[in-house]
């Protein structure tokens, strides 16, 4: 997939496209609809397959300090849509000045012009330009106007809700990423640099952990979480805590993973934490004896339901994967 930034990069490039157009937060089963139909459409008409997205999230500029957390991030949303096959993604800087233009101008200046647009693939809800007046009757006066046909997909639907970003967003904070798994095809992930933490997981404890280093990532609620961590090629087990290290008095929530019979020095590089069950709410310790206990109890829970064929990283690479501790 070539991922592109500005339409200069693309000229000359592209004789005619079909397109879907987007924010793809999460890039989950309705998304992944659009991405589908519009690669399908695509190779049927002899046409490039084109993913329009935006960077910042077009919320990120027009609400600022106000917008909810994302639940993937540009590095992840760039991998996701490129393993569903489209040939270009175009990121394009979202302004306040984009913002400002209408329907036919957005239309004009990039699908048009830019992307040589033949064919356009919709969600159901879509609306882009000044105050999202370029609905699905609006684009399709518009490709009358300039010749390209308007395709809009009905929503995806899981137990008789829509599929949407926010449905998803609002499962994950409250802790519910089991059930959130099948809205998005995958278990939820952070992925973030390991950074030096308190040092009390292996010294003071016996279970070493990996501290990571988030930035704008969507957290699940606090609490304790059976999870797979990707180092570098390999797929492994895991507990992972987070919260504020009540027995300890912390204040500043953190993400710990402690990775099942791992022995090796993270500290600098990234690893990528999939969430897989919630296990149970973070809680004050009498004494460390008590925590050590209920850790090695969460990692014994943990392994057990790693080990279930439903459990298993699908999309992940399976011949690395292993669940439970050895023995």
């Amino acid at each position: 997939m070539i991922v592109a930034r500005t339409l200069q990069e693309l000229e000359g490039a592209i004789a005619g496209s079909c397109v879907t157009i987007g924010n793809f937060d999460g890039v989950h089963l309705g998304h992944q609809k659009l991405i589908d139909q519009t690669c399908r459409r695509a190779r049927a008409q002899g046409l490039v397959s084109v993913v329009v997205t935006f960077e910042p999230h077009p919320l990120r500029v027009l609400l600022g300090s106000r917008t909810p957390p994302f639940i993937t991030l540009i590095e992840q949303k760039l991998e996701l849509i490129g393993s569903l096959g489209p040939n270009v993604t175009l990121v394009l800087n979202f302004t306040r000045e984009m913002a400002a233009l209408s329907p036919d101008e957005f239309v004009h200046e990039y699908l048009v012009r830019g992307l040589s647009v033949r064919e356009l693939v919709i969600g159901y809800d879509y609306a882009m330009g000044k105050g999202r007046s370029g609905n699905y009757e609006t684009l399709k006066v518009l490709g009358r106007t300039y010749g390209f046909r308007v395709e809009r997909l009905e929503p995806v639907t899981l137990g008789d809700a829509v599929v949407s970003s926010t449905r998803i967003r609002d499962m994950v904070q409250a802790g519910e990423v089991w059930e959130a798994r099948p809205l998005l095809g995958r278990f939820y992930q952070v992925r973030g640099e390991v950074i030096q933490g308190h040092n009390r997981g292996g010294k003071l404890l016996g279970f070493p952990t990996a501290n990571l280093r988030l930035v704008d990532e969507l957290v699940p609620q606090t609490g304790v979480y059976a999870v797979w961590v990707e180092v570098d090629e390999a797929v492994l087990p895991g507990v992972a805590n987070i919260g504020t290290n009540p027995t300890f008095g912390n204040t500043a929530v953190s993400v710990e993973a402690h990775i099942m019979n791992f022995k090796g020095d993270l500290y600098g590089r990234r690893i990528r934490v999939h969430f897989v069950q919630r296990l149970r709410s973070e809680r004050k310790f009498e004494n460390l004896d008590a925590l050590r206990a209920r850790i090695q109890a969460d990692i014994d829970l943990a392994g057990r339901i790693l080990s279930e064929p439903e459990a298993q990283p699908a999309t992940l690479p399976r011949e690395a994967t292993r669940s439970g501790p050895d023995t």
